[in-house]
């Protein structure tokens, strides 16, 4: 059961060896890089490795929802508290139970989203859209982002208290431009599945 991230240059072999060192911990890990780089290839690794790999890896793409539908999305709702809400629903943490949780593009969330999924991560507990009660969840966050997280932290745009919670182990995953080695066999391995 090993990594399928394709590559044999340095920078890829000590990915792959951190992975493997993280992977049966609970840490939770910020993957950077540039969009394509593979960021979701390291999470999904990071799960298959772990101790919870038989349990769901769940994807949310906080670039991909609306900022009004994030909350509803990670944090399930109950019925009517919005026009929408016809039943009770739960969200990504709760489905993630006992798996790990990947949010990638990390930096796109909104303020209040933020706010939330740093207590989520503080106290392992959530309240869904429309509810005062709070839910159990226990669940690995694996976070990604194409962006500078350090400098959307300056700029305001991200809480700096959650970027500390997210990024308690940083793994950067460079462009094919920084590891050209590894592209012979990346092609290789596209030709192989075509």
């Amino acid at each position: 059961k090993g990594s399928k991230i394709v590559g044999e240059s340095p920078e890829i072999i000590a990915i792959k060896e951190m992975i493997e060192r993280v992977a049966p911990s609970d840490a939770r890990v910020l993957i950077t890089g540039q969009n394509g780089t593979g960021k979701e290839l390291v999470a999904r690794s990071l799960h298959d490795l772990s101790n919870r790999s038989k349990m769901p890896f769940i994807e949310v793409n906080c670039a991909a929802i609306p900022a009004e539908l994030i909350e509803s999305e990670l944090f399930g709702h109950e019925k009517g508290a919005f026009t929408s809400a016809v039943k009770d629903k739960k969200g990504k943490f709760e489905i993630a139970s006992g798996g790990t949780l990947f949010l990638d593009e990390i930096g796109d969330m909104s303020a209040s989203a933020q706010a939330k999924v740093l207590r989520a991560l503080q106290e392992n507990v959530i309240q869904r859209v429309g509810s005062e009660r709070d839910v159990k969840v226990d669940c690995r966050v694996v976070a990604a982002t194409n962006k500078d997280l350090r400098k959307e932290i300056n700029e305001g745009r991200f809480r700096e208290d959650l970027y500390h919670r997210l990024a308690v182990i940083l793994i950067h995953v460079p462009s094919l431009n920084d590891r050209k080695l590894d592209i012979p066999l990346l092609a290789e391995h596209f030709l192989t599945h075509i």
